[in-house]
């Protein structure tokens, strides 16, 4: 297997794709999701990240009348997907790790269950807060902070693990963290959201993919500013091409993310999603090509279980 720096560094300047993938619903068949994504194995992917989903909590109410709270995953399978997609692509995938609903214990497991299948990169993440709880809570056990999980992982490359007893076997991560050019929105300003990140390069991570952005000025002042700050390890810009007019408001809602005025006014005039989605897919075009330009390692497509829209978008660019 190869880490994703290590294919950057190969590429010699040359710009890469990649995609995200969500796992499918807990029911459903993973060969959709391996035929959704299929069509975009002809753009030559490197790697395909998997998103991880923490537990939701769910209120059961029993026969006496009492309510209990029931955890449940209704995204499972990130290592089994990984899995299936090196065996199908000959790709490698990148997991994602979160704290959220872990404790310390069940990452290591999770991190060696990783490394006895080749996987040799990870995109370690604090995660999405409980939709009940508003507020980021860890696990009893667990991590707070993306930046302690940078850690653990970094102490497993170096041979140590939480149990001292444990006979050891070094791991060989890549580690990728995530990097925002709007502001991560629970930093008090940019500043400390820079100081963050800083913390997690000089704990181990090896390279940044950024939130979505729609604006590209927003992606280079971020890496100007990151450059600044003395942070040196790859900046992989993140892309979502927009496809109905509801995530308008829906993506800056959950991403905390601002759309160009341009971008606005277009998808405002279209009478329906189909014309929202081609607007999406000229706007994509639109940024990819100055990103290109610019000279980012990689376009890495958050694509939501979709294929056409990106793959429109790699064809007319690469």
């Amino acid at each position: 297997m190869t880490k994703v720096t290590e294919y950057i560094r190969r590429a010699e300047g040359k710009t890469l794709f990649s995609i995200e993938i969500i796992p499918p619903l807990k029911g459903q068949n993973v060969n959709e999701l391996l035929n959704s994504i299929e069509p975009l194995m002809e753009f030559n992917p490197p790697f395909v990240d998997v998103t991880y989903h923490r537990e939701e909590l769910i209120d059961r109410v029993g026969t006496d009348g009492t309510i209990e709270r029931i955890p449940i995953r209704k995204r499972p399978g990130t290592v089994g997907i990984c899995a299936r997609i090196m065996e199908r692509f000959k790709v490698d995938a990148v997991p994602h790790v979160i704290c959220g609903g872990f404790t310390k214990d069940e990452t290591e497991d999770v991190l060696i269950d990783l490394h006895y299948l080749g996987i040799d990169n990870v995109l370690v993440l604090r995660g999405d807060a409980e939709r009940s709880a508003g507020v980021f809570r860890p696990k009893p056990g667990g991590h707070s902070y993306a930046s302690e999980l940078v850690t653990q992982v970094d102490n497993m490359n170096k041979g140590i693990l939480l149990n001292a007893e444990t006979q050891v076997w070094p791991t060989d991560f890549c580690i990728g963290v995530a990097g925002y050019p709007e502001k991560h929105f629970d930093a008090a300003s940019f500043d400390t959201d820079y100081a963050a990140l800083k913390r997690k390069v000089e704990l181990g991570a090896n390279y940044i993919v950024t939130q979505m952005f729609f604006d590209n000025r927003k992606y280079f002042s971020f890496v100007e500013r990151c450059r600044a700050e003395g942070i040196t390890v790859p900046i992989i810009p993140g892309l979502k091409p927009i496809s109905t007019k509801k995530q308008l408001t829906v993506l800056a809602d959950i991403f905390h993310l601002e759309f160009p005025q341009e971008l606005v006014k277009e998808v405002e005039q279209c009478a329906t999603d189909k014309e929202v989605r081609q607007v999406g897919i000229e706007w994509g075009i639109q940024q990819c090509r100055e990103l290109l330009a610019y000279g980012v390692p990689v376009l890495h497509f958050y694509t939501m279980g979709k294929s056409d829209n990106v793959s429109q978008i790699a064809r007319a660019v690469f």
